[in-house]
C-alpha cells in the first residue's frame, strides 16, 4: 500500500504530497507533529524506545510521539492523532487544545541522505493509561529531566536526531 504524506517547502508552507519512501529517498521537506508528555505535576516525562521495524530511526529512543503530517492534515490535528495511535491516549471533545512548544525545521541527514522536516511541538500534561502501538514502540517509562539529559549527553545513546534540536525548547 502507498502512503502518501505532505511536502513543503523550506518555508514550512504543504506544496502537495508524495509517497513517504519517495520523500525519505530524496530529502523532501515535510512535516512531523510530536507530543511531549509530561506527568501531572510536570516533573516527569515519557520516554520510549522506537521498534525495530521503523522505516526511519529504528530503535532508537524518544521523548515525543508523534509522526508525519497526511495531506492537507495540521500540526495539531496530526499531534493529537500520533497520541491516539502510538500511546493510546485520546483527547476528549472539552480537553483543551495541545499548547505548540516549538517549530523548528531540521535539515539534517539519515543514512546518508538528507533528511528536510518542519518539527512542531506540543506537550501535554498526563497520568492516565498507556498503550504502546506494538509496531511503533517496543518499550516506555518515565524519567525526569535530568534523567533525559544525562542519557542525551551521551552521545552513544541512540536517540532520534530530529527530536534531538528540539530539546532546548521542551527540557527545563
Amino acid at each position: 500500500m502507498t502512503e502518501l504524506i505532505a511536502v513543503y517547502d523550506a518555508d514550512g508552507q504543504e506544496i502537495g504530497s508524495e509517497e513517504r519512501a519517495i520523500v525519505y529517498a530524496e530529502g523532501l521537506w515535510h512535516a512531523s507533529a510530536g507530543v511531549l508528555v509530561r506527568s501531572l505535576d510536570g516533573e516527569r516525562i515519557y520516554v520510549h524506545r522506537r521498534t525495530e521495524t521503523k522505516m526511519v530511526f529504528a530503535g532508537m529512543h524518544d521523548c515525543l510521539a508523534g509522526g508525519v503530517l497526511d495531506p492537507g492534515e495540521n500540526p495539531a490535528g496530526a499531534a493529537v492523532r500520533e497520541l491516539g495511535e502510538e500511546l493510546g491516549i485520546t483527547l476528549g471533545d472539552n480537553d483543551s487544545p495541545l499548547p505548540l512548544r516549538a517549530h523548528v525545521p531540521w535539515d539534517g541527514e539519515w543514512l546518508g541522505r538528507p533528511m528536510r522536516c518542519h518539527l512542531f511541538a506540543y506537550e501535554l500534561r498526563y497520568e492516565g493509561p498507556i498503550r504502546h502501538q506494538p509496531e511503533e514502540i517496543a518499550a516506555g517509562w518515565w524519567w525526569t529531566d535530568a534523567t533525559l539529559r544525562a542519557h542525551l549527553d551521551d552521545p552513544g545513546w541512540p536517540f532520534v536526531p530530529d527530536t534531538r534540536v528540539l530539546i532546548p525548547a521542551l527540557l527545563r
